[in-house]
């Protein structure tokens, strides 16, 4: 059975870090392109990192730039996002996402094809 479960999400001041954590099961990650994306309330889901799987190079939304970071460890099965710097605009469900057949995909919802539960961040004073 195919699953993605994120982990790590919470409640943080700004100005706080937080390292969100995505299990894969079911299947390998290391052949395929990763992302995250997030959805704040009232708002359309947004693209926030990417790793491709050919090179390994990040795409990475301008509002997480020089904030967030992408990764991943086979070795696990395991992708991670990294958030420094948080922000109360940071506040979302993220979602991570697997990319079967673009190996170099955007930050494009529908080059996706599986997707975790989400984990909220909640980024307050």
């Amino acid at each position: 059975q195919v699953k993605l479960v994120e982990s790590g999400g919470g409640l943080v001041q700004p100005g706080g870090s937080l390292r969100l954590s995505c299990v894969a099961s079911g299947f390998p990650l290391d052949p395929y392109a990763i992302a995250w994306f997030r959805q704040a309330p009232g708002k359309e889901r947004e693209g926030v990192s990417c790793m491709s799987a050919e090179d390994g190079s990040i795409v990475s939304g301008d509002s997480v730039k020089g904030r967030f970071t992408i990764s991943k460890d086979n070795a696990k099965n395991t992708m991670y996002l990294e958030m420094n710097n948080l922000k109360p605009e940071d506040t979302a469900v993220y979602y991570c996402a697997v990319a079967l057949f673009i190996k170099t995909p955007l930050l494009r919802d529908y080059e996706y094809h599986y997707w975790g539960q989400g984990t909220q961040v909640i980024v307050s004073s």
